[in-house]
C-alpha cells in the first residue's frame, strides 16, 4: 500500500513527537510474530506507559533523526516495532516488555536500544529491563539508608547489655 506524502509526514511527525518524550527505545524484528500476539503485546503496553510503533524504516529514520535515538540507525533494518519509555517513573518499561515478550515468541527478536546516549545490543538490553522502577528505587534507596542506623542501633543495645551484665 502506498502512502501518499501528507501520511508520511504526518507518521514521521507523531513518532518524533513520541521519541522526543521518550527515555528509552527498543528496537525488535517482529517478522513471523501473529497479529493476535502484537495486538497483546500493545495491550501489555499500555497498561505499562509504552508507546508501541511499527514504521517503515525509512520513515523511523528521518523521525528519529533529530532525536538522542538517531543513533539506532543502522538497527533499523527489515521489519521493525519500536518501543517507547515515556514514563519517567519507569525509563525501562520498553525493554522490559519486549524481552519478557521475547521468551514466549520465539519469532520475536530484540535488535538494540537506546538509552541515555548509549546503544545496547541483542543480549545487552537487559541491562535496561533491570532498570528499576520509581517506587523499586526508592525502597532499594530507603534499605541503603536505614541499615547504617539499624546496625548502630543493635551495637549500641549491644554495649547496653554488656555493661548490665557487668554491673551485675
Amino acid at each position: 500500500m502506498a502512502l501518499l506524502i501528507e501520511d508520511k509526514k504526518q507518521i514521521v511527525a507523531e513518532v518524533s513527537e513520541v521519541a522526543a518524550k521518550a527515555f528509552s527505545v527498543v528496537v525488535a524484528n517482529y517478522q513471523g510474530s501473529s497479529v493476535e500476539q502484537l495486538t497483546q503485546l500493545r495491550v501489555e503496553a499500555r497498561k505499562l506507559g509504552v508507546t508501541t510503533r511499527i514504521v517503515r524504516n525509512t520513515l523511523a529514520k528521518r523521525a528519529l533523526q533529530d532525536t538522542q535515538f538517531n543513533i539506532l540507525n543502522d538497527d533499523l533494518v527489515g521489519p521493525t516495532i519500536l518501543g517507547f519509555s515515556t514514563s519517567e517513573d519507569d525509563m525501562g518499561a520498553a525493554a522490559r516488555l519486549f524481552e519478557e515478550f521475547a521468551k514466549t515468541n520465539k519469532a520475536f527478536e530484540l535488535k538494540a536500544a537506546a538509552f541515555d546516549g548509549k546503544v545496547y545490543q541483542g543480549a545487552e538490553i537487559s541491562v535496561i529491563a533491570n532498570l528499576p522502577n520509581q517506587e523499586k528505587a526508592l525502597t532499594m534507596l530507603a534499605n541503603v539508608l536505614q541499615a547504617p542506623i539499624s546496625k548502630l542501633g543493635r551495637l549500641i543495645t549491644a554495649l547496653k547489655e554488656k555493661n548490665e551484665s557487668e554491673a551485675a
